[in-house]
């Protein structure tokens, strides 16, 4: 092993960042380099939607996160959002983009166009691109966090165009990003196995959770979800929450729930798929076939501060996922006390440990998982418990220090490059 200290990268503050990579040295030796650096970083947020996803809510926390550990970042983010990044990075500079980049076309030439004028401008060292584009012409050190593969691995559970789209970037920014920042190891292992990325531009950096947002729900919360979704009270319901897109597997969760309720007796709980709107045509295919017995409610987008109340009073919170980079969703149901029932495609093991059930992807698979945890109430509270506990260990704060270890990593190997 080789040491080194680089004190070629100015000191700012009392930042100590140590880091490993057998990328700086010849012959594959593994450096250990020690090194005081506080990048100043700039976020770009322009491509976080309005109505919050995965990805905002990733950028959203952190941001806060950065923010509240001392990080020197600067936010670009879309005017509607100025106001909501000055309450969340208070310590922080946050600029509204001169014009509404609504459209993805107007985004994409804006970042090409205006982001690197911008990134000379603040004098920044680092631009960190949140969702697979960056600038060409970055003036500065380049992270992009890659949040999944599937655009390779399962290209048919996107549109053709976005997933055209997708594995294109993602080629561009393995290829010219100083690092990429992937939020599980099994997206690291799918992006070298099926985009030939160089394990040593991927820095693993995994999701935290929002402790305000997601957690353990007392009754009210629950009784006021339960009348927003017509629901009498304390009638149960299996939860499913995400985009209605192929990728999530909801015809075959509405397959599997319905043949679950023909088999049990007594009282049958309702299915309730809350989340935006998506493209997967086999849904309303799905619910035509549902016997008018069963009960499956479409609720739509929720608004945040219902959210801890729908998962946390749902007996079973179920996201049959067929692939997933990280499993933001599986987390913070898991952080509200949910009782969990996932499948073991890619990153989703790794969130849920032994803490969350698993399935398989099949309709029949679904069903039977289904109908063991309904019928037993003392694994459904262990699992619970356990998932509660289990999402302690994934915090915002631990995913912020990760991520400034990316930004002071990538502007050695800039000035380095330079």
């Amino acid at each position: 092993m080789s040491i080194c200290t680089d004190r070629r990268a100015p000191s700012y503050g009392n930042a100590y960042v140590p880091w490993f990579g057998p990328d700086l040295v010849p012959g594959g030796r593994t450096l250990l380099c020690v090194f005081h650096a506080d990048p100043r970083v700039l976020i770009d947020a322009t491509a976080v939607p309005a109505d919050r996803g995965g990805v905002g809510r990733y950028v959203d926390a952190l941001v806060a996160a950065l923010d509240a550990d001392g990080a020197r970042i600067s936010v670009v983010c879309q005017p509607r959002d100025a106001a909501l990044y000055t309450r969340l990075a208070p310590h922080s500079r946050v600029v509204p983009a001169a014009e509404t980049v609504a459209t993805r076309t107007a985004r994409l030439t804006w970042e090409q166009a205006t982001l690197p004028r911008l990134a000379r401008r603040l004098a920044v060292d680092v631009v960190h691109s949140p969702h697979y584009t960056s600038p060409l012409a970055n003036p500065a050190a380049s992270v992009v966090t890659l949040h999944d593969a599937t655009f390779f691995t399962d290209a048919v559970l996107h549109s053709s165009v976005k997933a055209r789209f997708f594995r294109t970037w993602t080629r561009v920014s393995l290829r010219r990003a100083e690092l990429c920042v992937v939020p599980s190891q099994a997206t690291a292992d799918e992006l070298v196995r099926v985009a030939g990325a160089d394990r040593r531009t991927l820095h693993v950096v995994q999701h935290g959770v929002d402790t305000e947002r997601f957690h353990p729900s007392a009754p009210e919360e629950v009784n006021a979800v339960r009348e927003a979704l017509g629901l009498a009270p304390h009638t149960p319901y299996v939860a499913f929450l995400g985009a209605l897109e192929p990728r999530k597997n909801v015809p075959a969760l509405i397959r599997g729930f319905a043949q679950a309720c023909q088999q049990l007796s007594g009282e049958r709980p309702a299915l309730v798929l809350a989340g935006q709107p998506g493209w997967d045509s086999q849904v309303e295919r799905a619910l035509d076939a549902v016997p008018h017995h069963i009960r499956v409610i479409r609720a739509g987008y929720l608004p945040f501060e219902q959210l801890a109340g729908f998962l946390g009073g749902a007996v079973v919170v179920a996201y049959p996922s067929l692939g997933e980079g990280f499993g933001l969703p599986v987390l913070e149901a898991m952080a509200c006390g949910a009782c969990v029932l996932t499948t073991r495609r890619l990153s989703l093991p790794e969130v849920g440990g032994d803490a969350v059930a698993y399935c398989g992807v099949g309709a029949g698979d679904i069903a039977a998982a289904l109908l063991d945890l309904l019928g037993d109430p003392a694994r459904r509270a262990a699992l619970a418990t356990a998932a509660q506990r289990r999402a302690k260990e994934f915090s915002w704060a631990v995913s912020a220090t990760g991520h400034r270890e990316a930004y002071a990593r990538a502007w050695v190997l800039h000035r380095r490059g330079n």
